[in-house]
């Protein structure tokens, strides 16, 4: 590439050459060593959700993410606060920026690709500090201890100095979560990211349904304060009340009022069951190698064609507006900010709550589950749950929110394919490298790549379709643990791909030569 056509990001280089950075494999990885260092990962995430930063008075602590917590991969208070959300919001900027050719780069060439990635991992420092700062210097609250013994360090300074440790704190948390994405993507199976998405969701899940914790722990077990998981409150209200108060709000109670109703298990294993399904759903175009006659072979289009990341990338735009809205709007600094600052069509929040009330971040927030919208629709006994809305209002958040979830899917899906060379020219290419053709077709890049486009870019639009109606729509019936129905299908439909990934691994194992047909290094 000439250097006059080479993109302004190129003068990163010095700086993307400095970062920290997981080197590469000089050869093969087996599969054993590969499988160590995946659960020596996930020992460590597990272990950082559970180190809480130090300094911090978790009584007084605001979550801003907490109706995503889950797909964030993170832990309230915790070195994992942020979680995976700088990484996946650099990408956003990143796709979108590349996506709209604001950012000119061939990823078809290493040179460009190797600065796309360097680009983002850069991006992703600067993401670390915008969302750490602002939550830090308003919602993360340092304890008056740690802020008393820094003032014996530094007198006057005290407070500025307690949240100046906590924003390093969040900084190494998140830059380390990176690093450990690096890990797997390189050294393991799959994305170190999908891996934490799913180990977060398969846990709250898990303790969704069989937490015998009550509601209320400090209180002890009566019908207004059952066990929280949904196998144990369903036994427990149905021993201890009577037919009387089953029948007038009772069954509704154990079925559909969160938390942790019954629906919402039975939401948790139909997303499971037809994720499954939808999995295994493929075109599959014969293929036949143009020197070695009788050698044939197909190349598979999955009807979820562009995996999961989209619903990821839209889940966290959704989550980003949720949380910069209520930076605007209560934030001590930047709710003075000129016109955004305080504005309630932005987004307006009562006061210690994370959930917005009005504006744009009420329409695009999560549902969660029947009782948040069927319920306040359909009887009138629980129109106090609309709060300062009507049914109208309710129903257009409803309209709204599975709107974005699928337009945004179908989007991101679209620039997903075009950054990650599955393509119709760059498949085309791949298969053509490997010696292949589609029989009856010439040998040509470009006639390979016209019968490509036959079914790649539909396939990508109805793949995020799928993946971003599956989203809204378990997110409508609602799962256990509070995961969100996103987070539920990012997890089943990851733990699927991480078992096909064990099996080509293994099957190259067996058969080296496989390797290079595969993919594998």
């Amino acid at each position: 590439m000439a250097e006059k056509d080479k993109s302004y990001l190129y003068k990163l280089k010095p700086i993307i050459d400095r970062l920290p950075a997981v080197t590469k494999p000089e050869g093969h990885v087996v599969f054993r060593k590969k499988m160590m260092w995946v659960v020596l990962t996930l020992i460590l995430y597990f272990v950082m959700t559970n180190v809480m930063l130090y300094g911090l008075d978790e009584a007084k602590t605001i979550d801003l993410f907490a109706s995503y917590r889950a797909i964030m991969a993170g832990a309230q208070g915790s070195l994992m606060h942020l979680g995976i959300g700088p990484i996946v919001t650099g990408s956003i900027i990143m796709q979108l920026f590349t996506g709209a050719k604001i950012i000119k780069l061939d990823l078809s060439d290493d040179d460009d690709q190797a600065i796309y990635q360097g680009t983002q991992k850069f991006l992703v420092i600067i993401m670390i500090f915008v969302e750490a700062i602002p939550q830090v210097y308003g919602y993360l609250v340092p304890s008056d201890t740690f802020v008393s013994n820094l003032n014996g360090i530094w007198v006057g300074h005290g407070d500025g100095l307690a949240k100046t440790i906590i924003v390093v704190e969040l900084f190494v948390g998140s830059y380390l979560v990176f690093l450990m994405d690096e890990v797997v993507s390189k050294w393991g199976l799959g994305s170190g990211i999908s891996l934490f998405i799913a180990a977060g969701v398969a846990q709250a899940s898990f303790t969704g349904t069989i937490n015998f914790v009550a509601a209320d722990p400090t209180q002890p077990f009566s019908v207004r304060n059952p066990p929280t998981g949904t196998i144990p409150k369903t036994i427990y209200l149905f021993q201890h009340m009577s037919a009387g108060q089953l029948a007038s709000g009772g069954y509704e109670r154990i079925l559909i009022q969160n938390p942790n109703p019954v629906i919402a298990l039975v939401g948790t294993l139909i997303i499971f069951f037809f994720v499954a399904y939808a999995e295994s759903s493929r075109i599959e175009l014969p293929l036949s190698h143009g020197e070695a006659r009788g050698a044939r072979g197909r190349y598979p289009i999955k009807l979820i064609y562009a995996s999961n990341i989209p619903v990821i990338l839209m889940s966290a735009l959704l989550a980003n507006i949720s949380m910069f809205s209520m930076l605007f709007w209560s934030h001590p600094s930047m709710s003075k900010f000129p016109i955004l600052g305080h504005n309630w069509m932005l987004g307006a929040y009562e006061a210690g709550s994370t959930r917005p009330i009005s504006g744009l971040a009420y329409y695009t927030s999560t549902i969660r589950g029947v009782g948040d919208w069927l319920l306040p629709l359909t009887n009138p006994s629980y129109a106090s749950m609309l709060g300062t809305h009507n049914q109208l209002q309710l129903l257009i958040h409803v309209i709204v929110f599975v709107g974005l979830m699928v337009f945004g899917s179908v989007l991101f899906a679209k620039f997903w394919i075009e950054t990650t060379n599955m393509g119709p020219e760059a498949v085309a290419e791949q298969i053509m490298n490997q010696g292949m053709q589609i029989p009856g077709f010439r040998r040509e890049p470009k006639v390979l790549k016209r019968v490509l486009e036959r079914y790649i870019p539909v396939v990508t639009v109805l793949s995020g379709a799928v993946v971003g109606i599956l989203a809204a729509g378990a997110d409508l019936i609602g799962t256990v643990g509070n995961t969100s129905g996103t987070g539920v299908l990012l997890a089943v439909g990851i733990m699927i791909q991480f078992y096909e990934a064990m099996g080509r691994e293994q099957m190259m194992e067996m058969h080296p030569v496989l390797r290079g047909m595969l993919g594998g290094q």
